[in-house]
């Protein structure tokens, strides 16, 4: 059976973009696969966190997985740090994964920016723990952002090189998926930039969390321009908010952007403003309010992730321990 894994970090404020991009697609993809959604908190922990908000943002990020429909009868669900193979297999990892590959990383580069020497090393070998992430549970199949495609190549390298230097198709080589309209939704606010938890202000984003008079108000007064909605893709280039306005509308009416482009051409914005918010209340505020009654219920979420945590590590440990006698690692 193919074997999906994914995660998201639990650093707060999930928001549309995390919605659309990943844990909408997931609900889909357990009809087909065995899915494995981890909360990465060690992905986390590459950038300082307050210790009680981390752990009350795990939590929230599983609220979110129930409430969006990820179903723990068919899904493991467990936060990272709670499985030891993630860890101590991307040590073994990191001694089959050249600089050269790491150097190339795009993601390292722009988070470290100009203070690259003051750049905590999990920060630089964070594509090797998530390599690990895959690899640990030999995942046939990642979904993925635009973003992070990068990485999952580094993946596929790593696997590949192990799997050559041993003489065995141990670790299968795992596929990208990328879905639809709206894989990489962009700040309300400029839409050159990918919507995102740190974004200062609020109306950037979309979260999940967000009442139906807050999601009407930061669509109101989302970023657009003083032209009519078009009516080709073509026009949408040097048009980012207009794209992304109808780029997350097509993607939660599920329906291609042609088709919502003849529907949407010609009218202002304040129309289709109206409709667009309309539409992203009907398909949020029900999660909203569904996590929020779930995270009165902090012991039972905790109870999902205790389960899921030992389903995986029967799942990772059985790996690693092959992984170790290929190595030569002697085990006692």
């Amino acid at each position: 059976m193919n074997r999906i894994f994914s995660g998201v970090q639990p650093t707060g404020n999930l928001h549309l973009g995390n919605y659309l991009g990943a844990i909408k697609n997931w609900v889909s993809l357990q009809k087909d696969f065995e899915c494995i959604f981890c909360i990465v908190d060690l992905h986390a922990i590459t950038i300082k966190q307050n210790p009680k908000e981390l752990e009350n943002n795990t939590l929230e990020v599983t609220a979110a997985y129930l409430a969006s429909g990820i179903d723990p009868e068919k899904t493991l669900i467990f936060n990272q740090n709670s499985v030891s193979a993630h860890s101590e297999l991307t040590w073994l990892l990191s001694c089959f994964t050249p600089l050269g590959w790491l150097n190339r990383m795009t993601q390292f580069k722009e988070k470290a920016g100009k203070k690259k020497d003051n750049a905590v090393l999990g920060l630089y070998s964070y594509p090797v723990l998530m390599a690990s992430d895959i690899l640990a549970y030999k995942a046939t199949h990642v979904p993925v952002g635009e973003d992070q495609k990068q990485h999952l190549e580094l993946a596929r390298d790593i696997a590949g090189s192990f799997n050559k230097i041993y003489n065995k198709e141990f670790f299968p080589i795992p596929e990208p998926q990328i879905f639809g309209e709206a894989t990489r939704v962009m700040s309300l606010r400029d839409g050159k930039n990918k919507m995102s938890k740190s974004d200062d202000s609020d109306y950037s984003r979309i979260n999940i969390t967000d009442n139906k008079d807050l999601i009407n108000l930061k669509i109101q007064k989302a970023k657009t321009d003083p032209y009519p909605l078009p009516s080709k893709k073509e026009e949408l280039e040097n048009r980012p908010e207009v794209n992304n306005l109808l780029g997350i509308y097509s993607a939660l009416k599920e329906e291609k952007l042609d088709k919502i482009l003849n529907e949407m051409a010609g009218k202002e914005f304040s129309e289709f403003k109206k409709i667009l918010a309309e539409l992203v209340i009907s398909k949020i505020e029900p999660i909203s309010k569904k996590m929020n009654d779930l995270l009165k219920n902090k012991d039972y979420l905790k109870k999902i992730l205790k389960d899921g945590k030992e389903k995986a590590d029967d799942i990772s440990s059985k790996n690693l321990l092959e992984i170790k006698k290929t190595i030569g690692l002697l085990i006692i």
